[in-house]
């Protein structure tokens, strides 16, 4: 089998980077990590909310190399058909794909008022009124999704890429100690619970680089 490489950045802060790797690991495919220093001037405008796009996460295998994360869902989707990242049903499918694009581009406030931090917890957190809607439509998805597909996750009885596209809201919604109503919160334990997030996560603790930013005392 050819090698992969995925190139990510912070573990502890990089919402972005998360996603790749889970999609990766969920895949079933064979790779090596590559980590870009956040004392990277890009990397440091990515994780900062500063830079146009984001190219990391991103994967090389097999002389192909991705950049966005859907691409890289795709992709992996393509290469590993059988791994289930997406629903089977079509219409399961074409859901799956609506709610993670909506995900990959938007919710501008959250990102920006309530940053990924694996190693942070503020309870009682003062979310202010400009993030309040993306949480209400975020909520307003996993309610719509588990009430019409069973649960536990958001596609049906099966992880998918949408659980993967939405594991960091679920580390932040915890990070932040955003009040969320019993189903949201069963579904928010259910992803925080995963083993390969919980892997993730230890990795993330035991990182030693900081990035004072997003590091203040909210």
């Amino acid at each position: 089998m050819p090698a992969a490489v995925l190139t990510i950045s912070s573990k502890n802060y990089s919402s972005w980077s998360l996603r790749g790797w889970l999609l990766c690991r969920m895949s079933g495919i064979e790779f090596s990590e590559h980590t870009v220093s956040v004392d990277d001037a890009s990397t440091r405008a990515e994780l900062l909310l500063l830079s146009p796009s984001f190219v990391v996460p991103s994967l090389e295998y097999d002389g192909t190399h991705i950049w966005d994360t859907l691409s890289i869902a795709e992709y992996l989707n393509e290469i590993r058909p059988d791994a289930g990242l997406y629903p089977a049903d079509q219409r399961v499918r074409a859901h799956c794909r609506s709610i993670c694009g909506e995900m990959h581009g938007g919710f501008y406030n959250l990102r920006s008022a309530l940053p990924m931090n694996l190693r942070a917890r503020y309870p009682g957190f003062k979310v202010w009124a400009g993030a309040q809607p993306d949480i209400a439509r975020i909520t307003e998805i996993w309610r719509t999704c588990l009430q019409r597909f069973g649960g536990p996750y958001l596609c049906g009885s099966a992880l998918t890429v949408a659980d993967a596209i939405f594991a960091p809201v679920c580390t932040r919604f915890w990070t932040y100690d955003v009040s969320l109503d019993a189903a949201c919160t069963a579904y928010r334990d259910q992803i925080l619970g995963w083993p390969i997030l919980a892997e993730w996560s230890r990795n993330a603790l035991a990182e030693p680089a900081d990035l004072e930013e997003l590091d203040v005392e909210f």
